[in-house]
């Protein structure tokens, strides 16, 4: 290689003359079985087969060495190409692909570390080990900060030769082969999120089948307030939406706002149905729904959240509501927003005993009771939204299909 001097020259033709000749000689198919690569292909190309022989570029300025470093190699099983400089070698490998490159460090027209700057940018993965004949620490030491897997120093025996590249080539299949398990890793993952996101999927639907049955077996015992569940809980929503409640809260609410009144079908009918007024006793009993209907969703375990405001939707904010007399924020923040929405659907609904009043007026009707019946600051939050919402969700709503309003 270029540069030796004349003694290091002549011993290294020695050795030359001596490798060619160890070269010539079979090689053992202990040692083929052991130097020539048998693991599992890295690219998933192969599965239980033996690679096709891995590819070495050999760049040298000086044609002998080329020729006797690439026989010793293909005599170990590997596939060998060789060029005389940095330049050809970078030709070649924007054609090829190579697994490993053997560079002399000193040549015309483009040097060893220059072809390993360009291939650190073209292709990362290809490990490189440069030969020099520069007995200098520091310059080992640059080529590996520039990303050398290894270097060999000048004149070198045919063993070290030997390691060096099988451990270079080993690396590289670890290498790739982690890349390989990453990268089908990372796909599993998405193909079982996306399993899990249907199957999410799928249960979501049934829980919105569940609760449209429940909220269709209430209106078929009271076909007076048909539709109003639906209403409610659009009206709800909207609230929570306006106060930045995260999508998991506000479908806790929204289930609990549609089931506000599944307590009533253990309410009998002759007191459900009644067109007069309720005695004490009877209004007693009717009071039991808000307990009875959290009897009956708290047993289920995905409305079991949703089961404290049906336990909590006649509470008033100033204690005076029932059946618990909670008061202030010992409400449940869904109870107290739903209580807005069912005074608003209550009053701008016709109902047998009075006409349906205007938004406005039931607006005003939530402001004078902000601080008793209603929790001030989510009054705030219901005065601060357009009136026409209202407006348009009720239409919305009765346009639609009798199903659980989507959050």
């Amino acid at each position: 290689m270029s540069g030796h001097p004349g003694s290091a020259r002549e011993g290294f033709r020695i050795r030359e003359k001596q490798t060619q000749i160890q070269a010539s000689m079979t090689v053992p198919n202990w040692a083929t079985r052991a130097w020539r690569p048998c693991v599992l292909a890295y690219n998933g190309r192969f599965r239980g087969e033996r690679l096709s022989p891995e590819k070495i570029l050999v760049v040298d300025d000086e044609e002998a060495i080329r020729e006797v470093v690439s026989t010793m190699l293909q005599a170990q099983g590997f596939q060998c190409a060789a060029v005389g400089n940095g330049r050809i070698a970078l030709d070649y490998l924007q054609k090829n692909s190579i697994d490993l490159v053997l560079s002399d460090m000193v040549m015309p027209e483009m040097d060893g570390l220059k072809l390993l700057e360009w291939l650190r940018t073209h292709d990362p993965d290809v490990p490189v080990i440069m030969v020099t004949a520069m007995h200098d620490l520091s310059t080992a030491l640059e080529a590996i900060r520039r990303g050398a897997y290894d270097y060999i120093l000048k004149p070198f025996e045919k063993d070290q030769l030997f390691l060096g590249v099988r451990r270079a080539l080993q690396h590289r299949r670890l290498v790739m082969e982690n890349r390989n398990y990453q990268r089908n890793l990372e796909q599993a993952v998405e193909e079982r999120t996306a399993k899990l996101s249907e199957t999410l999927e799928q249960l979501e639907q049934s829980y919105d089948d569940t609760l449209e049955a429940l909220g269709g077996a209430l209106d078929l015992k009271d076909a007076e307030t048909e539709g109003h569940s639906r209403r409610v809980t659009a009206f709800t929503i909207a609230i929570a939406r306006k106060m930045g409640l995260p999508k998991e809260e506000i479908n806790v609410i929204a289930r609990g706002a549609f089931l506000h009144d599944i307590g009533k079908m253990a309410i009998p009918d002759a007191i459900l149905l009644k067109p007069g007024k309720l005695t004490d006793d009877e209004m007693a009993i009717m009071r039991e729904h808000c307990y009875r209907g959290y009897k009956i969703i708290s047993r289920i375990p995905f409305l079991a959240e949703a089961a404290e405001i049906v336990y909590s939707h006649q509470e008033r904010y100033d204690g005076q509501g029932y059946p618990r007399g909670l008061k202030g924020d010992e409400i449940p923040l869904g109870a107290r927003m739903f209580s807005i929405a069912d005074t608003l659907d209550a009053m701008t609904t016709t109902r047998p005993y009075r006409p349906a009043q205007s938004f406005e007026v039931a607006r005003e009707e939530i402001k004078l009771w902000s601080g008793r019946q209603f929790d001030p600051q989510i009054v705030k939050v219901f005065l601060e939204m357009p009136e026409n919402i209202w407006e348009d969700l009720r239409k919305d709503i009765n346009g639609q299909d009798p199903s659980f309003p989507r959050v």
